[in-house]
């Protein structure tokens, strides 16, 4: 039986929003918009914020700047919303490097994509998490989004790392609702949607919420989505999730990613190579999608 909403793990919030990394006109990273954009998404309805994800452009920076980045959200936002850092990297060793840096400038939690490239077996995929959670005290949420990385993390392998204690959350993005409803089922690890499309029907089979890019730009009506559904009100719901999808194309399945889109949209700087900016014509189309749905949403 699914778990009713308030009984529900929830180690970061509900609503947490993938937040961009703001960088100047000159491409240096700018912890005064970061500051700003983080204070705003938390007044806006976000319980959460996942930092130096895929969104905040994690391969392009630096260790230092994945640094600087927490301590000025954390400066912004207080006690007020709990702080994911993005940690994950394709060498063990650093990813342990930074999760204890993370740890040290202020994070809740750690964000550990599973290693990419190198396409490690399922026993190696797991003495990998083993050894990020051993080395702070951090609880960790696993990113399985094999599209990017080449490996899933396997519902089997999922259901022994639910053992450890600090192993908490699930970001999931491997389009495998059958395989995250038995880890659901048999444990209680925090399933958070990655996939917009896909953060209502988690929700509705135990979810704990969803990590998203849209919300960037939008935290407000992907937050009523939940909200109508803990309220009693599916149909509300559905309708709200259906006024979204029209954004959430255009920001996450128009070919662009949804980096370049959510700062598009936000005119929040430029993104760095090997991304380019959205051209004029995507720009104008993800304008309109945008100004469609506030006008919809009130």
């Amino acid at each position: 039986m699914t778990l009713p909403a308030s009984s529900r793990p929830r180690p970061f919030g509900r609503t947490l929003c993938a937040m961009i990394t703001p960088f100047t006109a000159t491409g240096a990273l700018d912890p005064d918009a970061a500051a700003a954009h983080a204070a705003r998404l938390v007044a806006e309805g976000c319980d959460g914020l996942v930092l130096s994800g895929t969104t905040g452009e994690s391969p392009t920076t630096s260790d230092a700047e994945k640094a600087a980045l927490v301590r000025a959200v954390r400066g912004a936002v207080g006690p007020d919303a709990s702080l994911v850092a993005g940690v994950g990297t394709a060498d063990t060793r650093h990813t342990v490097e930074l999760a204890r840096q993370a740890e040290e400038a202020g994070a809740d939690g750690l964000l550990v994509v599973t290693p990419y490239y190198s396409r490690p077996p399922q026993a190696a995929v797991e003495a990998h998490f083993l050894r990020v959670a051993e080395s702070t005290g951090l609880p960790l949420m696993l990113y399985d989004i094999p599209a990017r990385t080449g490996t899933r993390i396997e519902p089997e392998t999922l259901l022994r790392l639910a053992d450890h204690p600090r192993i908490v959350a699930v970001k999931d993005c491997s389009y495998d609702l059958l395989g995250v409803t038995k880890v659901i089922a048999a444990t209680s690890l925090a399933y958070y949607s990655g996939c917009e499309e896909l953060n209502l029907p988690l929700y509705a089979v135990g979810g704990a919420g969803y990590v998203s890019t849209v919300a960037n730009v939008a935290p407000g009506p992907l937050r009523a989505v939940l909200d109508a559904f803990d309220a009693g009100d599916t149909a509300g719901a559905a309708r709200l999730n259906g006024l979204l999808a029209p954004l959430t194309e255009l920001m996450m399945a128009s070919g662009l990613p949804g980096t370049v889109t959510a700062k598009s949209l936000l005119e929040s700087g430029p993104v760095r190579e090997p991304l380019q900016p959205a051209g004029r014509e995507a720009a104008d189309g993800l304008r309109r999608a945008y100004e469609e749905l506030l006008l919809a949403a009130s």
